[in-house]
């Protein structure tokens, strides 16, 4: 039963960088735009969220200071492509790239240092249930958070007139356009929320996973979180199974090498990366020739649901 509750709380803690990036990114490409950045704001996010813990010595600062900073890179992005008309995919890659060197130097001073991580829910009597106590009753903030957060973009983009101008601004930006919309204001928004959310996302693993920053301790999961978008179909109720799926391939193969399973430790690494290939792959397949994938009219990504 221990080992069962350990690794349901080592899948929780992995999915959740993972479902908060890709719930910013799903709003981000409902309104029509194609950011592939996320992995360059995580890690930004990641730096200056543990700079701020550590200089400040509260984690609610150090998450603040991670958003903050995923806006801020989220608005270059804006800036470029929506602004000034640039191609999304060209400009996305240049932010990641610029988000590894820019996490890098920002980073620079806080390599080595350590921070307390942040705390743990703990209610006597539920989170000393058996099994199923700590899993429910015994997570961090950001657990609940990135569900509480799924939740609500359900409820905006399906429940309220905001979200229903926001999808048609990614479903149809002429039309959108002809009934007074500002489709560009709209797709700001949501660019700037899915920064929000991919700093948060970047912010959590020196706060919450690991308790000291080194550069690169992303390691793909803004990829991932692109990938997952993709296999939720643009759906929020979806992208939460993606999340803890990719997250438990991610602590199996960490177990399996405990195990001593008789496979190189560097594939076992590669697993969840390769698992989200051969998602892509197997969702690409079965929607030949269907309706439900993303068209591409231009420089603007438009998922047609």
């Amino acid at each position: 039963m221990g080992l069962i509750e350990a690794i349901i709380l080592a899948v929780l803690a992995a999915s959740t960088p993972l479902l908060l990036a890709a719930t910013g990114e799903l709003v981000t490409e409902r309104s029509g735009v194609l950011n592939l950045g996320v992995e360059g704001m995580m890690i930004v996010g990641a730096a200056c969220g543990f700079g701020g813990a550590w200089l400040s010595g509260s984690v609610i600062i150090g998450a603040l200071c991670g958003i903050v900073a995923g806006v801020l890179m989220s608005l270059i992005f804006a800036l470029m492509t929506l602004g000034l008309a640039v191609n999304q995919v060209a400009t996305g890659l240049a932010l990641t790239i610029l988000g590894i060197g820019l996490s890098g130097l920002i980073g620079s001073r806080f390599v080595g240092e350590k921070i307390s991580l942040a705390p743990h829910l703990y209610i006597p009597g539920l989170t000393d249930i058996p099994l199923i106590g700590r899993i429910l009753f015994g997570e961090d903030a950001f657990v609940y958070l990135s569900l509480a957060l799924v939740a609500g973009v359900w409820f905006f983009l399906y429940k309220t007139r905001a979200g229903l101008i926001l999808r048609a601004a990614g479903d149809n930006h002429a039309s959108a356009h002809a009934l007074g919309y500002s489709v560009l204001r709209i797709r700001m928004f949501a660019v700037m929320f899915g920064g929000a959310c991919a700093g948060l996302a970047g912010a959590y693993l020196p706060l919450a996973y690991t308790p000291f920053f080194i550069p690169g301790m992303t390691a793909g999961r803004g990829w991932i979180a692109l990938a997952l978008v993709v296999f939720a179909s643009w759906l929020p109720g979806r992208l939460v199974i993606g999340a803890y799926l990719f997250g438990a391939v991610t602590i199996l193969q960490l177990h399996a090498q405990g195990w001593g399973v008789g496979i190189p430790s560097q594939l076992m690494s590669a697993l969840p990366y390769l698992a989200t290939v051969i998602v892509l792959v197997l969702i690409s397949r079965a929607r030949t020739g269907g309706s439900t994938a993303p068209v591409a009219l231009g420089t603007v990504f438009v998922p047609d649901r």
